[in-house]
């Protein structure tokens, strides 16, 4: 009897435990310990960069610690947001072991350890995965990265949470349910067909008790952890009203950076400052692969322009989570075009990203569900994106945020091939010529005057009755 109330005073200690430290965790850092202040501001968003940070596997150890060290090398590349992708614990019930097996299905118990499961299975938004470290790491990773004049923001799924989240029991009306009354993952709204998500737990935006929980939620790492927005998880499946009142609250915290995974117009006008810029990301994808000829892209500008607002824009990439995991790396898509596409995504109008690994020439898919790494030695990819990212930085006129430089299509004698185009603000210029076809091209265009390559520094004229031959996936970078 006596071992039976002291298993029972034990586990009572360590649910107190661990209640403190959960409790601790919330409380705002002390008056004298708090870090750095950086305000959010669009003048700084204009010349950013964006680095999405894989933290499970950005490491052997997959930590916010080992992540930490390498903050300063990120300013080396230019990055102004760290995009942590989801820190939060990551539950248990059917987990996932690959897309289409959970945990459960493995009966080979020293197996079923090696699978972590999707980060976006979250069991508490205002805790961190243990894996990961500590929330003090996380606050050291934060503090870091704004001494370092760097913003933080977090990748939010508002749309749904893991099966083991508190609310499953304690808030069950918060939860989508089918005709027979059961908690569903999440479904197609107009197929009505699942999305293969089993592991989460479908959010139910009718109840505006929901909008309020799921907005506090939120506040609380901006009030009490110093984080500087989120990046939002299929944000146009959450209604746009949850967006627009929650934002306007968190921004009177204090400014906060906002990006939806989305490119849903309506999400822009109050709620979120940028966007995915997934169909252009596809067109690159296209135009490398042969199937898409610059008229495509040109149509597609024409698109955006009479799309969105004036002050809207959207982050370009070459690669991200979703793309390296699920649809091939880089060169797997791009092959030889791969420079061509990333040169290209910094000069156009928006925010670049790089992706965890993208620095050091990442040739493999990284595992979604499992430990893996990326490499850590730098090749042919750093020095690019560093020299990229010092344009990027310090040229006006590739400011791509709310007061972008122009965008100006330069005339050729081969539009479905060669891309040229000026990027324009106040009296800085940019021109970015590219054959984006895998042929040799021999083409004029309407230019007139002396520029520097500014990937080779050396100095070019250009005439526009002069001809030009520019290899496959051949392009230049031209600064007066």
């Amino acid at each position: 009897m006596r071992k039976l109330v002291s298993s029972a005073i034990c586990m009572m200690l360590l649910a107190s435990c661990a209640n403190e430290k959960k409790e601790e965790a919330r409380k705002p850092l002390k008056n004298q310990d708090q870090p750095k202040e950086l305000i959010v501001t669009n003048e700084a968003l204009e010349s950013a960069l964006i680095y999405e940070a894989n933290i499970r596997q950005y490491s052997p150890e997959g930590t916010f610690e080992a992540f930490t060290k390498d903050i300063p090398q990120l300013k080396e590349l230019g990055v102004k947001v760290i995009w942590l992708m989801p820190i939060y614990p990551i539950s248990m019930t059917n987990r996932k072991a690959t897309p289409e097996l959970s945990v459960e299905d493995i009966e080979d118990e020293e197996e079923k350890k090696k699978y972590l499961g999707s980060y976006y299975a979250i069991s508490d938004y205002t805790a961190v995965n243990p894996e990961f470290g500590s929330m003090q790491d996380l606050e050291k990773l934060v503090e870091t990265a704004h001494e370092n004049d760097m913003y933080v923001i977090l990748d939010w799924v508002a749309n749904h949470t893991g099966w083991d989240h508190h609310w499953i029991d304690e808030h069950p009306e918060y939860y989508v349910k089918n005709a027979a009354g059961e908690i569903t993952d999440p479904m197609n709204k107009e197929t009505g067909e699942t999305w293969g998500w089993t592991d989460t737990a479908h959010l139910e935006y009718d109840n505006p008790d929901l909008h309020e929980a799921m907005k506090n939620e939120m506040k609380f790492w901006v009030e009490e952890k110093n984080i500087d927005g989120f990046r939002c998880d299929v944000a146009g499946e959450v209604p746009t009203v949850f967006w627009e009142n929650t934002v306007k609250e968190l921004k009177q915290i204090k400014p906060v950076f906002m990006l939806a995974e989305s490119e849903k117009k309506d999400l822009f006008h109050e709620a979120f400052d940028m966007g995915y810029n997934w169909e252009g990301h596809h067109l690159k994808n296209e135009l490398a692969q042969g199937k898409k000829t610059v008229k495509a892209w040109d149509e597609y500008m024409v698109k955006i322009d009479s799309t969105y607002q004036k002050d809207d824009y959207l982050m370009n990439f070459v690669t991200n989570h979703d793309e390296n995991s699920w649809n091939g790396t880089i060169e797997e898509r791009m092959g030889d075009a791969a420079e061509l596409m990333t040169a290209f995504s910094y000069t156009i109008p928006g925010m670049p990203l790089i992706y965890s690994g993208q620095e050091y020439d990442m040739s493999h898919r990284l595992k979604f569900f499992e430990k893996d790494s990326i490499p850590k030695e730098k090749g042919e990819m750093w020095p690019l994106l560093e020299k990229l990212g010092q344009l990027k930085s310090s040229n006006p006129a590739l400011n791509g945020a709310k007061k972008a430089a122009d965008y100006i299509r330069i005339a050729t004698t081969e539009d479905e091939k060669i891309l040229a185009f000026k990027r324009l603000k106040e009296d800085k210029e940019i021109i970015f010529i590219a054959n984006m076809s895998d042929t040799e091209v021999e083409f004029n265009v309407e230019l007139e005057g002396d520029f520097t390559d500014y990937m080779s520094g050396e100095a070019d004229s250009f005439n526009k009755d002069n001809t030009i031959i520019y290899p496959a996936w051949g392009y230049q970078i031209l600064v007066k």
